[in-house]
């Protein structure tokens, strides 16, 4: 059992007013996940996303694939 604990961070990326998310990166292999939350609601809800799930998300946005902003 690891007892490793997230270490959140945003993207640099992300000073566009606060709509922002944070991924704690850290646990991606030593858990399998890449937790992802609410920056302005860091006490909220964590969705844990599967390791190829969100390398499959992020190969889409640099892609281009949901648009631009």
């Amino acid at each position: 059992m690891t007892t490793e604990v997230p270490q959140w961070f945003k993207s640099s990326y992300s000073d566009n007013g606060g709509d922002c998310v944070e991924v704690a990166a850290n646990l991606a292999a030593s858990r399998g996940i890449v937790p992802v939350r609410d920056s302005k609601d860091v006490a909220g809800p964590v969705l844990d996303v599967s390791v190829p799930a969100f390398v499959t998300f992020v190969s889409g946005v640099k892609a281009g694939e949901f648009g631009a902003v």
